[in-house]
């Protein structure tokens, strides 16, 4: 961040896209990118990007572009990546076990560090590499993995339950998957992912593309019957 000039929450929230943007670029081998093409390959216009990077303190050289490396870094240490962040997931269901076996995140600096459930038929089996706990065990599994974030992938019914015990275990960041809002006290960071309503939000775009199309049919329709 640059100092004394605090980072936009809407630009926070583009820098993973342009992060995992980048890293595709570099794996294909270019070493440098034109804001352009970063836009297009982040599904923003270029002058977003290059606002959105002016934060970072990076303005890329006219004709030249930016350091892929150098641009990828910049947004690593931005978003505290530079250091891996353990995680527990709570709720070992199909969706905890999907999150718990995901590849993805140590490749972007988080590992699963423990699993927790109620259910005394999960406690004790191993998903991966880690063994699931009860849910009562998280404050040592916080205190003794130095855990920051905390995943919740429970049933809506005892979602805001397990987001008490996630605080009072210290955990002071949640991502939460479960449909359902959580209140926690200050301080706290809880971010929200409603898969249903994505998809929602998807049929709506799909929606009015399929009316556009149908206006346009009609539109030809027409012309075809005055010539």
């Amino acid at each position: 961040m640059t100092k004394g000039r605090p980072i936009p929450e809407a630009t926070v929230g583009r820098l993973p896209i342009y992060l995992q943007a980048l890293v595709d670029i570099a794996e294909s081998g270019e070493s440098r990118v034109s804001s352009e093409e970063l836009a297009e390959a982040a599904g923003v216009n270029s002058a977003k990007v290059r606002k959105d990077l002016s934060h970072l303190g990076s303005y890329g050289t006219r004709g030249v572009g930016y350091d892929v490396a150098y641009l990828i870094h910049q947004i690593r240490r931005e978003l505290g990546l530079t250091q891996d962040w353990p995680i527990v997931i709570a709720g070992i269901g199909n969706l905890g076990h999907a999150l718990a076996n995901y590849r993805g995140f140590p490749e972007r600096g988080f590992s699963v560090a423990a699993l927790v459930d109620v259910d005394p038929s999960k406690v004790g089996q191993r998903v991966g590499l880690v063994a699931v706990r009860h849910v009562d065990d998280l404050p040592e599994l916080v205190r003794s993995l130095d855990i920051a974030i905390g995943v919740i992938a429970t049933p809506a019914a005892v979602v805001q339950e397990v987001a008490d015990l996630m605080v009072e275990a210290g955990i002071r960041s949640i991502l939460n998957f479960a449909p359902a809002v959580i209140v926690v006290p200050k301080g706290v960071s809880v971010r929200k992912v409603d898969l249903a309503v994505e998809l929602q939000i998807l049929a709506f775009y799909e929606q009015r593309k399929a009316t556009l199309a149908d206006v346009r049919r009609r539109g030809r329709a027409v012309g075809d019957v005055e010539l």
